[in-house]
């Protein structure tokens, strides 16, 4: 598990957020990427942003998936929600922030500098989280790469050959290291997200028993590898998920991996889907279960990239 600190740069807050398709995560918190506009406040819900005169109600499920976060309006919204959530974790509500975030590998070079664009939208930020008043100067952001954000601290440990596969809910970041060194050949990006065994849970319950199966218990039984339903359901959710790990290990194959020759690490919301159902070597692959681990990676090689700056402009 990647280890929780603060980062900042001369009373700069390093921030991370990572925003995934089906939740935003920071170093401190994890919430669901439902949003909701609304011109009133909200009568029952506490979780809210209210900006630019809206309020936005944050719920349960999450959002369809965008391939271009910074063409999706409620990407900044939720951005908002999470760092007054982290900033709420952290005793705060005021904050100078270096805004740390991250993009799927292979979408960084061509997306990164209109996210980077997206996020300074506005550099002072004035608007109110649950009630309470939020007041942030964003100085900077930098945008790196999922997945690998994530092991940055860590590259020592991954001797040898080493495949990387992070899960998320919309896609899978897949890359090979060999000695903690990454290339960009060996690094790809695949819409094949824990989403994609949502689909497949739901058709098939919805071909066999012709019955719509609530959302709410398809999520449990992926979060938890349990539901409480009746027996014929739980038999076909755990085919759909032997099918959909199936399915991961064989895109796993095509982009070079070999159990006998490499080591296997894996991370993301799927990682608990294929450590409960996956057919493979249990002693040549490690599991990551911290959801956040991109969240702390964002914040981390950020501070350690602007330190290195700092360090070349005094010279």
């Amino acid at each position: 598990m990647t280890n929780l600190r603060e980062y900042n740069m001369n009373g700069t807050i390093i921030l991370g957020v990572d925003a995934g398709y089906g939740n935003f995560k920071t170093a401190r918190t994890c919430f669901p990427t439902s949003v909701t506009k609304s011109m009133s406040e909200p009568t029952i819900s506490k979780d809210y942003v209210e900006y630019n005169g809206a309020y936005y109600i944050l719920g349960d499920g999450h959002k369809d998936f965008v391939a271009d976060k910074h063409e999706d309006e409620d990407n900044y919204v939720l951005t908002l929600a999470a760092i007054a959530k982290e900033l709420k974790a952290r005793g705060l509500n005021t904050a100078k922030i270096h805004l740390a975030v991250g993009l799927p590998l292979k979408w960084f070079q061509t997306q990164r500098e209109d996210f980077r664009r997206y996020m300074l939208q506005n550099r002072h930020l004035d608007y109110r989280y649950a009630g309470k008043r939020y007041v942030v100067d964003i100085d900077d952001c930098t945008v790196m790469p999922q997945c690998y954000a994530a092991i940055a601290e860590n590259l020592k440990e991954f001797k040898g050959m080493n495949m990387v596969a992070d899960i998320g809910n919309g896609t899978m970041n897949v890359m090979i290291l060999n000695n903690g060194k990454a290339s960009e050949t060996k690094s790809w990006t695949v819409k094949l997200g824990v989403n994609q065994c949502f689909i497949k849970i739901r058709n098939l319950i919805l071909n066999e028993k012709n019955k719509e199966i609530p959302a709410e218990i398809i999520e449990n039984y992926l979060r938890f590898g349990n539901a409480d339903v009746g027996a014929e359901y739980q038999k076909l959710m755990e085919q759909a998920v032997k099918e959909y790990a199936d399915e991961i290990f064989a895109e796993l194959r095509n982009y070079g991996y070999d159990s006998e020759l490499m080591r296997f690490y894996i991370m993301g919301g799927g990682a608990t889907i294929i450590e409960l159902v996956g057919d493979y070597d249990k002693e040549r692959v490690t599991f990551n279960h911290d959801i956040r681990a991109n969240a702390k990676g964002y914040e981390y090689f950020c501070y350690m990239k602007l330190r290195s700056q700092a360090k070349a402009g005094r010279r």
